[in-house]
């Protein structure tokens, strides 16, 4: 007897593509080493913006990208601390003290988790490729700006080693691509300055590097109401702004590796993370473009792994090789992330033949994100502005796409007008101005079959049509709508201006 339960889903465990391939193998452990190296410069100076001790960026980056290695829906990301979430919470630990900020860094997880079940990722759908395009030139801008700071007033030895450090990525890969240049960049000029005794910036210089692996707690603050208040802002722009920067690189390593990633299973494991992270006492954070970059489009990584060892090896470096880390030239990161700013920035967008062929309002829009990105240094600003940006540049495109034609009978007795195109708040506006209510003679007929009712603003806009020709004692008949069309005028026809 068949049972009347549907049946349990089964779940299929696949064998890691790492585990049957060396080569994979290879490729996953060194781009995580890589990244890992590159982390550990970028959590100090996001700990610095935060106003909190360096320890905390890096816990955070520890956490964040072991935990999304698993719980997260698109493979290969890298999620660390990252410069959006420490402008977001800085304020609060300025005010409150750095309790505050780990609650609210608990609590920004919680609310990812519940947008990500309510699926908030379906947003994503609303992003036009215009504003991707902008999203990705404005990472690019940012990525390089961000290593400005450290190529100003030192010593003129950075020079030399930062131009050497882009030589050897440029040059290396022609070479072999067994190993990543940005690493052999990193260690090449690392041993040039400890051999030679060059002073220069390092990583030691950014703050001191933690010396133990950090242990879950609690968030020293009072569990009350007004807690809870003072946190629960900051903690929902957080998650808003981690949300929206995870989707978006999500998307953007989607299209580099060709594969589509869960972004409900992404926007979850992101709240994840951070609720863990927080409990750990790190300052949270989402997933850092750059260094995604770093690891799926320089080292080639595609795997959980590679994000996992990411974490992994930050641990290791700073806790049992902190010393040496600590001798790392900065001219030798800034000359990986110049690297990557270069292969991100998506320069067919603005070759002089793309813009001569794109409409007007795509490179508009493009231009907007860019320029909204680079003056407030939010990406998710800058998408949400530009995303809105195209929408209105649309809604202008297609308000002029609604036409109204008039055909008088031979008998001069009834005018039928024909309406095609799209009725909405934007195109009915001036469908009120295309009728003839003075000449038309006393039957007036409207045909709405090549056209749709989208909403209440084009039943109001209908409405004032039939109240013109009753003013002038003429009858207008309403023929053709569609069965959607046809119910929303029947539901708000005459309920709109409040019976006057």
């Amino acid at each position: 007897m068949s049972s009347l339960l549907p049946a349990a889903p089964r779940f299929r465990l696949s064998k890691p593509e790492w585990l049957d391939s060396p080569k994979v193998l290879r490729t996953e452990v060194l781009a995580g080493l890589v990244v890992a190296l590159a982390l550990i410069p970028e959590a100090i100076s996001f700990s610095i913006i935060a106003g909190v001790d360096p320890a905390i960026g890096l816990f955070a980056s520890f956490t964040m990208a072991v935990v999304i290695s698993v719980v997260g829906g698109r493979k290969a990301m890298i999620s660390a601390a990252t410069g959006a979430v420490a402008l977001v919470i800085a304020p609060l630990n300025q005010e409150h003290g750095l309790g505050y900020l780990i609650a609210a860094v608990i609590l920004a997880g919680v609310f990812q988790v519940l947008l990500g079940a309510v699926g908030v990722a379906k947003l994503m759908r609303f992003v036009p490729r215009s504003v991707m395009v902008g999203f990705v030139n404005a990472l690019a801008v940012l990525i390089f700006m961000a290593q400005v700071p450290e190529m100003r007033d030192v010593p003129w030895a950075v020079y030399p080693l930062l131009a050497g450090g882009l030589a050897l990525m440029v040059f290396f890969p022609k070479v072999t691509k067994v190993i990543p240049a940005p690493l052999v960049s990193i260690v090449v000029l690392t041993m040039i300055t400890v051999a030679a005794g060059i002073a220069v910036p390092t990583v030691g210089d950014k703050g001191e590097l933690p010396s133990s692996l950090p242990v879950p707690g609690l968030p020293d603050v009072p569990f009350t109401l007004d807690t809870l208040t003072t946190i629960a802002p900051y903690a929902l722009a957080m998650a808003l702004v981690g949300l929206m920067e995870s989707l978006m690189t999500a998307k953007l390593v989607d299209d580099i590796t060709d594969t589509r990633s869960n972004k409900t299973r992404e926007s979850i494991g992101q709240g994840v993370a951070n609720i863990v992270t927080g409990f750990f006492g790190g300052m949270g954070g989402c997933a850092m473009i750059g260094q995604t970059m770093i690891n799926v489009r320089v080292s080639g990584a595609r795997t959980r792994l590679s994000t996992f060892l990411a974490g992994s090896f930050l641990m290791v470096l700073c806790v049992v090789f902190g010393p040496v880390v600590s001798d790392i030239p900065m001219a030798a990161l800034v000359a990986v992330m110049v690297m990557v700013s270069v292969a991100t920035f998506d320069w067919h967008s603005i070759s002089p033949r793309t813009l001569k062929r794109m409409p007007l309002g795509e490179t508009i829009v493009m231009v907007t994100t860019v320029v909204v990105v680079v003056a407030t240094h939010n990406l998710a600003i800058g998408v949400v502005v530009g995303t809105v940006a195209a929408m209105i540049i649309f809604a202008r495109r297609v308000a002029h796409l609604a036409d109204v034609s008039g055909v008088v009978d031979p008998d001069g007795k009834q005018v039928v007008y024909s309406v095609t195109g799209e009725l909405f708040f934007a195109s009915s506006n001036d469908l009120v101005h295309q009728f003839d209510y003075k000449g038309d003679p006393d039957d007036v007929v409207i045909d709405l079959s090549g056209t749709h009712i989208w909403d209440a603003s084009s039943v109001a806009a209908l409405d004032a049509i039939e109240t013109k020709y009753a003013q002038r004692g003429k009858k207008v008949t309403i023929v053709g709508l569609n069965e959607p069309s046809a119910d929303m005028h029947q539901r708000l026809a005459g309920q709109l201006t409040g019976g006057h």
